[in-house]
């Protein structure tokens, strides 16, 4: 890990014996961590998923063994991680659509990336899901179509299916939870 990156942290799952008596299974840091666009971007580190709502539970839950970052939970499915956000260089903000679509893809969302000309942002991008954004420590700028708001250590934010991006414009790191749950549009949005 690199100085400039906060501390790891543990994650604790719990479940059950064999009598049925609630238990720890397991005590240690999450073991699936990837940085994504190299030096200067973000890492995500990969908390837990489930594939199903209702989600099921089972006595001994094990860790699904994804291949290589996902960006979306699940169909009805959710996923929780962190993401250590670097300040932003201007590496990011010279990227091109075509540069971003490319950042996308290696988070395994292709499809999310909504960068074009003219955009208040170049990753932009948007997924059909409803996200809770909880900063941990730092701060960092929401970026929408229309708007922008910092957002500091403590406070969370509810993302309904949005076009947006995060800029780090702060100088020092920042570490967000996100919790995505698999949604579906009621109405189209283009």
């Amino acid at each position: 890990m690199m100085a400039s990156q906060s501390q790891t942290f543990r994650r604790i799952v719990t479940g059950h014996d064999a009598n049925g008596n609630a238990v720890i299974t397991s005590n240690a840091p999450p073991t699936r961590t990837q940085l994504v666009g190299g030096p200067g971007g973000p890492t995500f580190i990969e908390v837990w998923h489930t594939s199903e709502s209702p989600a099921l539970i089972y006595d001994q839950p094990l860790e699904d063994n994804e291949n290589g970052l996902v960006l979306a939970p699940p169909q009805s499915g959710t996923r929780i991680r962190v993401i250590d956000f670097p300040p932003e260089g201007e590496e990011i903000r010279r990227l091109s659509g075509a540069d971003a679509a490319e950042k996308f893809k290696a988070m395994g969302g292709e499809h999310a990336s909504t960068s074009k000309a003219g955009a208040p942002h170049p990753l932009m991008h948007k997924t059909k899901t409803v996200d809770y954004g909880i900063v941990l420590e730092g701060e960092i700028t929401l970026v929408l179509d229309k708007g922008e708001t910092t957002i500091s250590q403590g406070d969370i934010v509810i993302q309904n299916g949005t076009n947006h991006a995060w800029a780090n414009r702060s100088g020092k790191l920042c570490r967000m939870a996100f919790v995505l749950i698999d949604g579906q549009f009621i109405k189209p949005v283009s």
